[in-house]
């Protein structure tokens, strides 16, 4: 082999590299990055997200047994409603002052 062989093929690999990369840049820059693992005992959570569209989301976020209804954009973010009770019986933890807490 030949040195320009080697250039060649070296060139060959970082470019497959730089599209890989690019591919994981884009994924992650519209949403279809994965879901980000935290604690067991997090006190704060994503619970669901729906895009609407290429450029809005809609997003159910968790804390302290709390559910927020976030709208994402790339411009702004809106709290949709506040303040949502889980629904029962999905083994989450009880909401701030429930009835479970006092026994």
């Amino acid at each position: 082999m030949e040195l320009t062989d080697y250039i060649r093929f070296l060139a060959a690999l970082a470019f497959v590299l730089a599209l890989i990369g690019g591919l994981a840049w884009l994924l992650r820059r519209t949403g279809w990055g994965g879901k980000v693992v935290t604690g067991r005992h997090g006190r704060l959570g994503v619970v669901e997200v729906a895009p609407i569209d290429a450029k809005r989301r809609l997003v159910l976020l968790r804390r302290d047994g709390v559910e927020h209804l976030v709208l994402l954009s790339p411009t702004r973010e809106t709290v949709i409603e506040a303040g949502i009770a889980p629904p029962a019986g999905l083994g989450e933890a009880p909401a701030v002052g429930t009835e479970s807490e006092v026994a």
